[in-house]
């Protein structure tokens, strides 16, 4: 791992609560039925979707900032991070890390950073990541931003 001892002392209050949602198993129900919880991180968006079938990234990374009482972006949208707060020049534990998805320039994903698996590949914890707050591998080449809050 490339993260210091000295960040197990100094966790973000976000990845806290982040940690407490990848332990809960947070899922989107099969079928029609929505799970609750992801109708909750929707909450934290304007955009208030009332499934768990809506793309809900952002709305996890929202929900997870505005409990820990940090201001979010309020959009369900991925790329609305790529502005938000202050750009990282290097990935740090809790970073909010922006990539781009597919080849439309107005999709994108949003998650925390992690860890590095390898020098290529990040490990992102996030929501709507193979259905689940998980945490996944990503390309560090599809990233378009890291991004912190203000004031921290």
């Amino acid at each position: 791992s490339r993260l210091g001892e000295e960040m197990i002392d100094t966790k973000p209050p976000w990845m806290v609560l982040a940690e407490q949602e990848l332990a809960r198993g947070v899922r989107e129900y099969a079928g029609t039925a929505a799970n609750p919880r992801i109708v909750e991180y929707h909450a934290a968006t304007s955009f208030a979707a009332t499934d768990d079938e809506v793309p809900w990234c952002s709305s996890f990374v929202n929900w997870c900032l505005q409990h820990a009482g940090y201001e979010g972006t309020r959009s369900a949208k991925a790329r609305s991070w790529l502005t938000w707060g202050d750009p990282l020049d290097a990935a740090r534990y809790g970073a909010i890390a922006v990539f781009a998805r597919g080849k439309n320039p107005t999709q994108g994903h949003v998650a925390f950073f992690t860890d590095w698996q390898d020098e290529d590949t990040m490990l992102i914890l996030g929501g709507n990541q193979h259905d689940a707050v998980s945490i996944i591998a990503k390309p560090a080449a599809t990233l378009l931003s890291l991004r912190w809050p203000r004031p921290y």
